[in-house]
């Protein structure tokens, strides 16, 4: 259903994101597997989209309580559609956040979350939200916890392969100024800023990488 490629759509219902995230969410899994805590705890997801990854990596961490997040409201329907079908009991109802918008980030004194995810945001997204990322994460993350981030990256201002020099071509060609694959070096200066710093970089399948950010 997935083989061929859709048009580029970046909105979150679109069928070129469906395909993005079906054709690389077994790797994510078997990698959040491997770093989310194995105790009862919460987990914020920034940019939830649809909702799909939440709804396949949920039933595999019944001891996790995960909190969807989007800034586009629109999506919101969708999210609880899935919930509802699914019967998890282990999603929480999805809610507003914008990374550039501070009233909008949970209040760090009445939750704490052990582990963030941010998947396939930032190939479409200005590299200036990772400035509200890396600020959000130190404020609401518990002191052991991690910022896991998703997706393809150049690497101090190189493209790690062909196919990725080539993806970022295809974005830019759309004309739309955010749309591009940015460099790792940009978010670990975000990072610096407050407080975090880069722990893990993991090579991931189709020239992805897992970034991953604790505090420094």
């Amino acid at each position: 259903m997935y083989e061929d490629r859709p048009p580029l759509d970046p909105h979150p219902l679109s069928p070129y994101v469906a395909w993005a995230g079906h054709r690389n969410r077994d790797s994510i899994l078997e990698t959040l597997k491997t770093l989310l805590p194995k105790n009862k705890a919460h987990v914020l997801e920034f940019a939830s989209g649809s909702g799909m990854h939440l709804h396949y990596f949920a039933p595999h961490f019944e001891h996790l309580q995960f909190h969807p997040t989007d800034m586009n409201e629109e999506v919101f329907p969708n999210i609880e559609k899935l919930t509802a079908e699914s019967g998890l009991g282990n999603i929480r109802k999805p809610r507003r956040l914008d990374l550039t918008q501070p009233d909008t980030w949970p209040d760090p004194d009445e939750e704490e979350f052990h582990a963030i995810y941010c998947i396939n945001i930032f190939q479409v997204a200005p590299v200036s939200i990772a400035d509200g990322m890396m600020q959000c994460a130190s404020e609401v993350l518990a002191d052991d916890g991690l910022l896991f981030i998703y997706g393809p990256f150049k690497i101090d201002g190189r493209f790690t392969t062909p196919s990725n020099e080539e993806f970022d071509r295809i974005l830019r060609s759309a004309g739309v100024p955010e749309w591009g694959l940015k460099d790792t070096a940009d978010l670990n200066r975000a990072a610096a800023k407050h407080g975090m710093k880069l722990d893990k970089a993991m090579d991931m399948p189709a020239n992805n990488f897992a970034l991953i950010y604790r505090r420094g």
